[in-house]
């Protein structure tokens, strides 16, 4: 970079001009993460319960309801420990975008 470019780019940066986006931001950023996180864990949970439930009607075998059933059995209880996080996340996002401008 030629010596007149930096100090272009050093006389257009203020000094009282913050760093970053503000500490709200930041964690609206953060809960924005989370909530996006979780809702595709419960979307890939939902769609292997699907894959594993069409396996099974075409395969129609025994093997496969078993699959079936334990595949439901244990995706239901991690869908419910997601939704016990999602939910409350999600709410809290809408309430904290009304609050915090970006």
């Amino acid at each position: 970079m030629a010596e007149g470019e930096a100090g272009g780019v050093r006389a257009t940066g203020s000094e009282s001009e913050s760093s970053g986006p503000t500490p709200s931001v930041r964690a609206l950023g953060y809960l924005r993460g989370t909530t996006y996180a979780l809702g595709t864990l419960l979307v890939l949970a939902l769609l292997a319960v699907g894959t594993v439930g069409i396996i099974a009607e075409i395969k129609g075998t025994w093997h496969w309801a078993i699959h079936l059933e334990s595949t439901v059995s244990y995706l239901g209880v991690f869908v419910a420990g997601v939704l016990t996080l999602l939910l409350p996340a999600a709410t809290l996002l809408v309430l904290t975008r009304r609050v915090v401008d970006e």
